[in-house]
């Protein structure tokens, strides 16, 4: 099914940006230039169990429950999603805070998870998350079971978040019912070449200094040599060798690349792979940190939306954020219900 095919059976039109955000940078900075005000929530905090880890002491992932808003179509959830953030980011993040408001005003519970040692759950367990952390989130994502009890269990995933998602799922520790990933990184190699392209400095810095100061308060109290090293690291790369790889176990940066890029199991499945829940992939062509080449190399049974603009995880648009109505009402046609 083409991109536009599935976008009118939506009822969507193509992205369109919204001025003044022009181009690829501008959308992807957008949210940071100039955040939405977002109106408060009744959110419940939540510490769910978090899976063993060679890391250090085992501890909890914090979650957010945030329940339909008061003028939602039903009184009661339709379904339970569990929204997770990407590299760097948190709970808290623009992009998760608006995603969840838009769903919560259709009827749905929301679960805005943090994975380890992120945002205010860093207190809650030590270490740092990575692409492939499936044992972290395996009791998690039963826990959410759980609260959805019987109604369908949902999952969002913006940027690494949603890779994170996807290999939870082809690993078997997530059941869910629909998935949907924005902006999502599938080649972590091709990946990590493009977000330290020249045009990309100030991203990667940005990025870099998010993580070095996520990864020195993150309660393993690294030695005085490690920390000399993590000041110089000068990359993405460069810091999934020092820290990612080893600290989840990969020989070396290159396993690690290889083994938690979701895109090969989804080109060739291995044997006992779980089957895929329904799943939309959404992309933007001009993405300046996530190449669109795996996306573009998927198909059915995958739904996959090639935009051609919206920069990373941004698809602003005329009348709000094109990429979370899509994600909507894709997730309502998955509950059978009416696109409106």
């Amino acid at each position: 099914m083409s991109s536009q095919t599935l976008l009118e059976r939506l009822g969507l039109e193509p992205f369109r940006p919204r001025p003044p955000w022009w181009g690829p940078d501008l959308q992807t900075l957008r949210d940071t230039l100039r955040p939405d005000v977002l109106p408060a929530c009744a959110s419940t905090p939540l510490a769910l169990p978090l899976g063993p880890s060679r890391q250090g002491r085992d501890g909890s992932l914090l979650a957010w429950l945030d329940p339909p808003a008061a003028d939602a179509p039903s009184g009661r959830p339709r379904a339970l999603v569990l929204l997770l953030h990407g590299l760097g980011g948190s709970s808290q993040a623009e992009g998760v805070r608006r995603l969840g408001w838009c769903l919560n005003r259709a009827g749905f519970a929301v679960l805005r998870l943090n994975m380890r040692g992120a945002g205010d759950g860093r207190a809650l367990a030590s270490g740092t998350y990575a692409a492939r952390c499936s044992s972290d989130l395996a009791p998690a994502l039963g826990r959410a079971r759980e609260l959805a009890a019987d109604r369908p269990l949902l999952a969002v995933g913006l940027s690494l978040g949603g890779t994170v998602l996807l290999n939870a799922v082809l690993d078997g520790v997530a059941q869910l019912e629909g998935l949907a990933l924005v902006s999502s990184p599938l080649d972590l190699a091709h990946c990590s070449a493009t977000i330290s392209r020249p045009r990309n400095l100030l991203y990667e810095r940005w990025l870099l200094e998010r993580l070095r100061q996520q990864t020195l308060n993150d309660g393993l109290r690294p030695d005085a040599e490690l920390v000399e090293r993590l000041r110089r690291v000068d990359s993405i790369r460069g810091f999934d060798a020092l820290i990612t790889a080893p600290r989840w176990g990969y020989p070396s940066v290159d396993a690690y690349y290889r083994q938690a890029s979701p895109l090969p199991r989804l080109l060739v499945p291995e044997p006992g792979q779980p089957p895929l829940p329904p799943t939309l992939i959404v992309q933007a062509l001009d993405d300046p940190w996530v190449p669109a080449a795996g996306a573009l190399a998927l198909g059915p049974p995958l739904e996959v939306v090639i935009s051609p603009g919206g920069g990373h995880n941004g698809f602003h648009a005329p009348g709000g954020c094109w990429s979370d109505q899509l994600v909507l009402r894709w997730l309502e046609q998955r509950l059978g219900s009416r696109v409106c």
